[in-house]
């Protein structure tokens, strides 16, 4: 697979992602794939168990995506996660083998309050 279809594929999962649509959304990984949720040491093997816990996930989510950057077997998403309308900022780094996804490791960042001491120097997105 070429950057540009991997691309188009990763955008393709995080919309069905938002969708909710899970068929769609673990078309992008490999039968052994792994993801790891580092910061709660959490590791799941396999597109199947993958999927099952995506299902299991009692919140309501939203998926934004606001970029996408890599080339060749590394492709790292921005995103914006929303889960029961709490925003949480994500960055998924996606190892590829063979045109599928070997691994992804997420990491979770909450929203934080602006510090006082830079704000002469900061411009608010």
């Amino acid at each position: 697979m070429g950057d540009d279809e991997v691309r188009a594929a990763i955008q393709r999962h995080w919309s069905a992602s938002d969708a909710g649509d899970f068929d769609a959304e673990d078309e992008l990984y490999s039968d052994s794939a792994i993801l790891e949720y580092p910061q709660s040491g959490e590791r799941i093997r396999g597109r199947n168990n993958i999927r099952s816990s995506r299902m299991a996930q009692p919140s309501k989510k939203r998926f934004t995506l606001r970029r996408i950057l890599g080339s060749g077997e590394m492709w790292v998403s921005e995103l914006l996660f929303t889960y029961d309308a709490q925003p949480v900022h994500v960055v998924s780094i996606m190892e590829f083998a063979g045109g599928k996804v070997a691994r992804e490791t997420q990491y979770f960042g909450d929203p934080f309050a602006p510090g006082a001491s830079r704000a002469r120097w900061v411009e608010m997105m």
